[in-house]
């Protein structure tokens, strides 16, 4: 059963998560205590946002990055109208693949249309969202799990197609091999109603895997 938003997470709630989702799971304990709380990923719902996300599609967070900051040098306000005046040469040169920008352009126009509105959007439950969202050439499941994880601020979202999280989980929990989104599902299973808090520690461990404090966290047995 999907846990629908009844409220925004607040600094609160948020760390009543991370007290239960520390008491739920030794591996997410560990990672708390060496790492301390993660970082609380909040971002503005609206088109920039939607547009930044389908940036990050499949390339480091730190490329996506640049290619959006050279977006919003370029054009103010960053407005679905505005994008569209931009032509392909001009996307390109600031790093926008062909597929991007088509995928970009959809979103604008789709906007602009009036198929979508992201500001009724944000106050439907999550199966409407996704019903909406995925009618857009280039949004999928993985697009709308983090916008609805760190714009909407939905508690229960679970992105099992991401590639940290997946990384993240075979190492806290000594797998043999990289879980699949099934495995994956079944794992979080144990984190509801919480795996969106869930999805963030990984994510603080995944980003800090290379800091010398995680050579002291000790592997625990592989999950048979």
């Amino acid at each position: 059963m999907q846990l629908v938003k009844i409220a925004s997470l607040n600094s609160n709630n948020f760390n009543s998560a991370l007290k239960y989702l520390a008491q739920s799971d030794l591996d997410l304990a560990q990672i708390l205590e060496t790492l301390g709380n993660p970082p609380r990923w909040q971002r503005e719902p609206g088109f920039p946002t939607l547009l930044q996300i389908i940036l990050e599609q499949q390339v480091s967070l730190a490329a996506a990055k640049a290619v959006y900051q050279r977006l919003c040098n370029l054009v103010q306000p960053l407005t679905p109208e505005n994008f569209l005046s931009l032509d392909e040469i001009q996307l390109k040169t600031i790093g926008f693949s062909r597929q991007k920008i088509s995928y970009g352009r959809a979103l604008s126009e789709a906007i602009i249309n009036q198929q979508i509105n992201l500001d009724w959007l944000a106050d439907q439950e999550e199966t409407i969202i996704r019903t909406q969202l995925k009618q857009i050439k280039g949004i999928g499941d993985w697009t709308i799990d983090n916008y609805l994880l760190m714009a909407l601020q939905h508690w229960d979202v679970f992105p099992k197609g991401d590639l940290a999280v997946a990384i993240a989980v075979q190492k806290i929990k000594n797998l043999p091999t990289r879980p699949t989104p099934i495995q994956l599902e079944l794992i979080a299973e144990a984190w509801r109603p919480w795996r969106a808090i869930a999805t963030q520690i990984l994510w603080h461990y995944y980003l800090n895997s290379k800091s010398t404090k995680l050579l002291h966290l000790s592997p625990r047995p592989s999950l048979q």
